[in-house]
């Protein structure tokens, strides 16, 4: 009895095993069935002639053109401030006074350097100074004269010996006391001619030189205390104060020609292939909405740098900014058009795919989904130029609604 048992309970669980695996099979087949017949609803684009752009979306900095940036040249406080941020400036026009009080100083003093060194110059190449002079001339006459009166002592000496009445030694001894008084004279007018040797002139004029030299450097601090425009434009920064003590170096002001700026822009390295000179760069700004400014590529990146955590090459263009609005060291939008194509075929980018480097479309023809290769051009983020293998006003898939697989072959129905 117990056998009989143990082998209908078996049965009768292999008989629920049969039902469920018979249901399973029956809802796998009916949703064989019901795939075969089913229509996907898809989105659709009609292939119409258009204009395409290639575009370079990245941002960008300004910057002047002609700038211009005053620097303390040493340690002072402002003196006046005689302009305003946004003032327009003419050429030559005082902006800012520093306090110059030690740098006239060290003016004037170099001035008096120079004074002295010209004067000594002025010393060495006549001889002397006036008092030198005339004590030299003083001793040349007084050397004159005692050779003279060596001479005439000579001869009468001479005259004596002759009639016996002067003996050999006295005639040789005042032979002796002329040729010395000869010398003198002779020393103290070469003394006179050739007073300063050529080293000692050099070393005079070396001296002036150096004395003009301080003399132009404080000058030239001098006029760098009184900061003037170089030319004609927009003071853009003023970030400093009246009063306030500047370091070596502190940036004082700025002034720029702003009627034309510099747009820097940063291209990613993999974009930087599609540059060319005298593409058109279209710039804005967020805080001008709806203000394009437009110029074209004027440089191209020499060099790769890391900015950020991104690898770019600097590119730049110039723009007319005759209302002023553009201001400089502002972060700006760039696009750059690397090609622009008129009257075109374009498909949306999600349409197109890929079978290993062959790109191809699903069209639709009567209800159904018709595999096309085509061959495409230039691309930007939503189009793609289609310059063979599907025609004008022609219908294609762009994705399905329900994420169904697309394949060739496939029934649908176009959704808006």
């Amino acid at each position: 009895m117990a056998a009989t048992s143990n082998a209908s309970g078996f049965f009768a669980r292999r008989r629920w095993l049969a039902w469920a695996l018979g249901i399973l099979a029956a809802v796998v087949l009916l949703a064989s069935f019901m795939s075969r017949g089913e229509v996907v609803p898809v989105t659709a684009a009609t292939v119409a002639p258009t204009t395409i752009r290639s575009l370079i979306s990245t941002n960008g900095r300004v910057e002047p053109v002609h700038n211009f940036e005053a620097h303390a040249p040493l340690g002072t406080t402002v003196k006046r401030i005689r302009v305003r941020e946004g003032e327009h400036v003419k050429k030559g026009e005082l902006l800012m006074e520093l306090d110059d009080a030690n740098a006239r100083s060290q003016a004037a003093q170099a001035l008096a350097q120079v004074r002295a060194a010209q004067a000594s110059l002025s010393a060495v190449e006549g001889g002397g100074t006036r008092e030198e002079l005339l004590a030299l001339q003083a001793q040349l006459v007084k050397a004159g004269n005692e050779r003279d009166a060596a001479r005439r002592n000579l001869n009468a000496l001479e005259s004596l010996q002759q009639k016996g009445a002067a003996s050999e030694g006295e005639v040789k001894q005042a032979q002796e006391q002329l040729q010395t008084a000869d010398a003198e004279l002779k020393m103290l007018e070469q003394k006179r001619n050739d007073r300063y040797s050529r080293p000692e002139v050099a070393q005079v004029e070396a001296q002036r030189n150096q004395a003009q030299a301080a003399y132009a450097a404080a000058e030239n601090l001098l006029s760098q205390l009184n900061i003037r425009a170089p030319f004609a434009g927009v003071v853009y920064s003023v970030p400093v104060r009246m009063d306030a003590y500047v370091n070596p170096g502190d940036t004082l002001l700025r002034e720029a020609d702003l009627e034309q700026v510099r747009v820097q822009a940063f291209v990613d390295e993999p974009d930087l292939g599609r540059l060319a000179l005298g593409e058109p760069m279209e710039v804005t700004w967020d805080a001008v909405p709806g203000r394009i400014w437009r110029g074209s590529v004027n440089t191209l990146p020499s060099v790769v740098k890391l900015r950020g955590t991104r690898n770019v090459g600097e590119t730049t263009c110039l723009l007319d900014n005759h209302d002023l609005r553009l201001l400089p060291d502002t972060n700006v939008s760039v696009t750059i058009v690397t090609a622009e194509h008129h009257n075109v075929l374009a498909v949306p980018r999600e349409a197109v795919r890929l079978d290993g480097a062959q790109s191809y479309v699903y069209q639709i023809l009567n209800d159904q989904l018709r595999r096309r290769d085509i061959q495409t051009s230039i691309s930007n983020l939503t189009q793609v130029e289609v310059t063979s293998g599907l025609p004008a006003n022609s219908q294609v898939a762009v994705a399905s609604v329900n994420s169904k697989p697309l394949h060739d072959g496939l029934s649908v129905r176009v959704v808006q």
